[in-house]
This record gives C-alpha cells, sequence and structure tokens, in this order.
C-alpha cells in the first residue's frame, strides 16, 4: 500500500516541510531498531513531496507571506504587493475546478485557480505523481463510494487551525460517498493531535488536493492544518506539534492498507514481553498488551465504538503474508473479553531459528468484526549458556538498600531489578550499549552509563547507586500560602483540584481578564547542593488558542532574569502531569518557578489550575577528598 503526503503547497506555511522531515527521519532512525518503524518500511511505499511550491518558499523565507506559487503572469509585481503574484496551487487541482464559488478568478486574490485547470506545473506535478501511484479505485462520479477495501492514503498538510479534514471541499452541504469511513479515520488521527475532525472547513475550496485525489483515485485523503500561525515558534513546533503529529502519522502509515475498514477497529498498545525479549530456545514469550477500541476524538460527534472480541498474534510475518500465517489468541487478563478496552496476556511457544531477531504482530478484532491496526515487536531466540549478559545490582547510594528499577538496555532488551536485592540479569545480543535504571517510584533518581560492551559467552557487570531525591519545595495547595508571591486574581480555589481539594488558579470564579500578565511566584528555592532538577505539577487549562498563552517560568539569580520552560495554549482535558527537566537550575542558590497567564485584548476563558508542585533532584556527591599540593605536606600520601 501507498501513503502518500504533501506539504508546504502553500509557502508560508513553515511547519508542515519541517513535520515531513522529521517523518522521515524519524523512520529511517529506527528502521532495525523500533519493530513498527521496520515494518512499516518493510511493507509499505511511503513517498514524501516536502516542497510542493519551491519557488514561493524561497520568497516566503525571505519573511514575506507568500501564499501562492510566483507565476509572474498572473498579478505582476507592479501591480500590488509581490506577494499578491501567482496561482494559489490548492484552487488549480482540475477535478471540480472552478465549480462552486470555491476559489477566485481575480489573479491578485489569494484563492486565484489560474488560467486553466493544473495550468501550474506544480499542480501537474502533484496530480501525475499520485495517478502513477496509486491505482484508480473509484468512478468518477462524485457519488460513486470507492470500495470498502480500496487500498492507499493521501494527506496534504497545511498551517493554521488545528483542524483534520476531508472530502468534499466543493460541497459544504454533502458528505462523499465513503464519508462515515472517513470521518472515522479523520476522528481516530484526531486523537492523537486534538485537533477538531471536520468534514469541511467553514467555507467552500474547489480544485483542492484532496478533493482530486480522493474524487479522482477514491484514495482518502486529509487535510492536516497545523498550529496556531504561519511562521510558528520553534519552541511550539518542538513541544507540541511534532511528538503529537508524528504519532497520527504512525498511525495513519498502520492503516493505509485499508483506511476504510482498519480504523474502526481496535488499537493493540503497549505491547511488551513481560520477561524480556530474549529467550532461550523453546521457551516461551509472555506476551501482553492493551487493546483498545475507543481512541476517537468525539469533540464534533460520537464515534461509535464496541467491546474487545479478540486479539492474535503472528511470528515473522503480518496478518496479510501469504501464506497465511499460524496465529496465537491472547487471552484477556480478567477472564472475559467484554469492554471497549482490556488487558491481554498469554504465553506464546516460540519457534524458529536461534541467535536472529524475530517480529510478533499483533492486532485486536473487536464485536463487530473488524480487526485493527497492526503492532509488533521485535525479541529473540538465543542459548542463555552463550549469549552475551549484563548484569549487575541496583542500590540507593544514600543506605546502600536495594532500589526496584526497570533496566534498559539500549532499546534492545529491558526487564526489572529484583526489589529484594536489587539484583538483574539481562540477555543480549552482541554491541555497545547505554544501559539505563529507572526506579519504580520517586524516591531515587535515575541514571545511565554508555559504552557498555556486550560480548558472546560473557557478563558484563553494570552496578548502579541511585541517588536519593532531595525535595527543596513540595505544595499541594492544601495548606494555604506556603511563601508563594501572588499577582492578583491568582488564588488557592477549591472550584478544581488534582489531589485534596483545592489548586492554584489564576482566574477563580471566573474568566481572566484582557491583557493579564499576571503570576504565581515560589518562595525562594535554595538548590546549591542540587542537580538534575526537574520541575513536576498537575494542570489543567482553557485558554484562546493561539493568543492567551499559560507559560512556566524559571530564575537563576531570584528574579533578576527569568528564562520561560514551557508554555501553553488552547485547552486540555482534565488534570495531566508535566515533567520539565531544567538543568540551568542545577546548583542555583537562589531559584525560583513562577507560572505566569499572558492574555491578549480579544476573548477570555477560564484559565489555567495548577495543583500538586514540586522541585526536586539528586544531591551533588561531596567532595571526599581533595589535596593542590601547595603546602608542602605529604604525611597523609604513602609511595
Amino acid at each position: 500500500p501507498v501513503f502518500f503526503i504533501t506539504s508546504a503547497i502553500h509557502a508560508r506555511e513553515y511547519t508542515t516541510a519541517e513535520l515531513m522531515t522529521r517523518f522521515a527521519e524519524y523512520l529511517l532512525d529506527n528502521y532495525g531498531i523500533d519493530a513498527d518503524a521496520t515494518w512499516l518500511l518493510d511493507e509499505h511505499e511511503i513517498h514524501l513531496m516536502l516542497h510542493a511550491n519551491p519557488d514561493g518558499r524561497k520568497h516566503a523565507e525571505s519573511g514575506e507571506s507568500w501564499r501562492k506559487n510566483t507565476n509572474e503572469n498572473y498579478c505582476p509585481p507592479t501591480t500590488l504587493h509581490p506577494s499578491s503574484r501567482g496561482a494559489d496551487l490548492n484552487r488549480n487541482f482540475s477535478f471540480k475546478w472552478d465549480c462552486c464559488g470555491g476559489s477566485s478568478g481575480t489573479p491578485c486574490d489569494g484563492t486565484y485557480r489560474g488560467a486553466t485547470p493544473t495550468s501550474e506545473p506544480e499542480t501537474q506535478a502533484v496530480e501525475d505523481y499520485a495517478a502513477s501511484i496509486f491505482p484508480d479505485q473509484r468512478d468518477d462520479d462524485p457519488y460513486a463510494p470507492a470500495p470498502d477495501d480500496a487500498t492507499g492514503l493521501y494527506f496534504d498538510i497545511h498551517s493554521y487551525s488545528e483542524l483534520i479534514l476531508w472530502p468534499w471541499g466543493f460541497d459544504t452541504e454533502n458528505d462523499p460517498p465513503n464519508g462515515p469511513a472517513l470521518q472515522t479515520l479523520g476522528r481516530k488521527l484526531a486523537y492523537f493531535n486534538d485537533y477538531d475532525p471536520s468534514h469541511q472547513i467553514w467555507y467552500a475550496v474547489d480544485g483542492d488536493t484532496i478533493d482530486s485525489t480522493y474524487g479522482y483515485l477514491g484514495v482518502a485523503s486529509y487535510v492536516f492544518e497545523l498550529g496556531t500561525t504561519f511562521f510558528q515558534d520553534c519552541e511550539s513546533f518542538e513541544s507540541t506539534i511534532f511528538p503529537d503529529n508524528l504519532h497520527a502519522l504512525i498511525y495513519a502509515a498502520k492503516v493505509a492498507r485499508t483506511p476504510y475498514l482498519t480504523p474502526s477497529g481496535p488499537e493493540v498498545l503497549d505491547l511488551r514481553l513481560q520477561g524480556g525479549a530474549f529467550v532461550a530456545p523453546g521457551t516461551p514469550i509472555e506476551v501482553g498488551a492493551t487493546a483498545d477500541d475507543t481512541r476517537f476524538n468525539n469533540s464534533s460527534g460520537t464515534e461509535p465504538t464496541g467491546a474487545i472480541a479478540a486479539v492474535r498474534c503472528s511470528m515473522d510475518a503480518p496478518p496479510w503474508a501469504d501464506p497465511i500465517p499460524d496465529f496465537h489468541a491472547l487471552t484477556a487478563s480478567d477472564g472475559t473479553f467484554d469492554a471497549g478496552v482490556e488487558a491481554v496476556e498469554q504465553p506464546i511457544t516460540t519457534t524458529g531459528p536461534a541467535d536472529v531477531r524475530h517480529t510478533l504482530f499483533c492486532q485486536a478484532q473487536d464485536n463487530a468484526g473488524q480487526w485493527g491496526p497492526v503492532s509488533a515487536l521485535f525479541f529473540w531466540i538465543m542459548d542463555p549458556a552463550t549469549a552475551p549478559h549484563i548484569a549487575g545490582t541496583i542500590t540507593s547510594a544514600g543506605d546502600g538498600a536495594p532500589v526496584e528499577a526497570t533496566i534498559a538496555v539500549g532499546s534492545i532488551s529491558s526487564g526489572t531489578s529484583d526489589p529484594g536485592t536489587g539484583a538483574y540479569d539481562l540477555m543480549v545480543i552482541e554491541g555497545v550499549y547505554t544501559v539505563t535504571a529507572t526506579p519504580i517510584g520517586l524516591e531515587h533518581g535515575g541514571h545511565s552509563v554508555s559504552n557498555i560492551v556486550a560480548t558472546t559467552g560473557s557478563t558484563t557487570t553494570v552496578n548502579f547507586q541511585l541517588q536519593p531525591f532531595e525535595v527543596p519545595l513540595f505544595d499541594d495547595a492544601e495548606d494555604g500560602n506556603q511563601g508563594w508571591t501572588i499577582q492578583s486574581p491568582w488564588a488557592l480555589t477549591n472550584e478544581s483540584a488534582h489531589s485534596g481539594t483545592h489548586s492554584w488558579t489564576d482566574s477563580p470564579g471566573g474568566n481572566y481578564g484582557n491583557n493579564a500578565d499576571t503570576s504565581l511566584t515560589s518562595p525562594l528555592i535554595d538548590l546549591s547542593d542540587v542537580e538534575n532538577v526537574e520541575l513536576r505539577f498537575f494542570h489543567t487549562y482553557t485558554t484562546e488558542d493561539g493568543y492567551d498563552y499559560a507559560i512556566v517560568e524559571y530564575s537563576t539569580n531570584g528574579g533578576s532574569t527569568w528564562s520561560e520552560g514551557a508554555r501553553w495554549d488552547g485547552s486540555n482535558s482534565g488534570w495531566n502531569e508535566v515533567v520539565l527537566q531544567i538543568p540551568d537550575l542545577n546548583g542555583a542558590p537562589q531559584a525560583l518557578i513562577r507560572f505566569r497567564l499572558d492574555s491578549d485584548g480579544s476573548i477570555t476563558r477560564n484559565g489555567w489550575y495548577v495543583d500538586d508542585i514540586t522541585v526536586r533532584g539528586t544531591a551533588i556527591d561531596p567532595l571526599l577528598f581533595a589535596d593542590g599540593f601547595e603546602n608542602g605536606d605529604t604525611s597523609h600520601w604513602s609511595s
């Protein structure tokens, strides 16, 4: 199956090409490491046209708000501002070109459709390329559906508005013939990025990309409108746009084989081997997972869901392989499949050659009979007597007591230390690894050791002494104001809380005001003996998207200067935990944290609620011994 994505067809929409480049990098960097990235590339064609409007992009890079291409036959530069030149490529496709008032015939307008259908070389290139890689699976009659098992997926990535759109663009009154299935996948994609899933934007668009690809070829087609502005700031891209939309793109790639069917089925989440990814020949692998049929964005209507009916796995061949692979059924952990979310588990006997990597493919089915997308993981069958091992103990640097922790050897193997002894022992394959200990619980900090060499027939010992956490600040908002500096209207409230009955808010009793710049600032925090500093808190917020911001800032010098740690806008659902690593605060004797609301002069919202605020880190190792050899006393040395 083919997954084809175009981006930057409107030149000023910067985030689009960067997101696609990062998607390509993710797949390539994780090929052979992550089982899902590996099978997606092994089993699919993924085509990325990073710049569908390269000439316009060059103008946008000079700072102009350039949308169209650069065709000098339309609206010459001497007529108006130069950026009015050219054709809007997303109104120049031939399907329903100039049909329905969704474009302009005036050359200097932003939505000028061009002189004729596909008059522009960029548009012709996209349309021809799509026709060369997708089969034609739909009659040209606008209301003839593509078959349910039609294959292939097309995305056109735009900015901005935080929307997911699908055909029709030219007809704002009627759904396309595959409308229900397009809606199901749209709501699934919107689950990942929390965008508004909509059949259509609020105005007609004709001669556009997705109508053309769906209309001519029957390919399920979508527009993503990323973010909150054309020239999006890098911090918003890195913290939200990229990670949220990467997960949506990975899901889309998983369902590209049958996009009108697969999204209706459940997902297999948290697929894991409970005894580790390395097993002896003939030893069962202990498979665990969660099957979930409920993950849809229902902000624009409710997507029907069902109960989990079955979960199955196959080894070294996906479900669509020829010949059909042998399947191993997983069972519900509670004994019965009767809910939309089910924990599943099952030992599966291993077969196949030893000392090689194997792949487990798993998928779930709902009670309507629909199978969902595949999730996969790697495992290895190896002889414990000859396989490389990495082993050791994990203890507390404070009192030497054993610490229960998760041990990860790169991305290839993981396990848990014995809570009674702190011991662990993992089989791996030959290689050089970073070994990471992550405590189970919040009492200790984690630690990583790099360049650990694992060799066949030997055990490499890696012991960890984990530093206990220091907690210089904790506030659960239940004991009144514990030294915070408050700018009105910030206050303690019992309107909402993550724990207990109280939290801090910038808007007690209603909405925050216009042109607000108010903050809640912590007491002075002495971190002179603390490193690996992190700020943890829970929050929920509703602000005007793209204009009003909830901002976390920190100071290393008692408030003389401030740096931004993170910001949020729009809204989240429920209380979510935030963990910010702030290395700038390591060793700072006069640290401050503040929560600041910044609003413009227009719409107001219910604001920001913050609870269970913790600043913590690990103690800096004391200097046990020092000698600069300046006093001439060598009596404490022996030679």
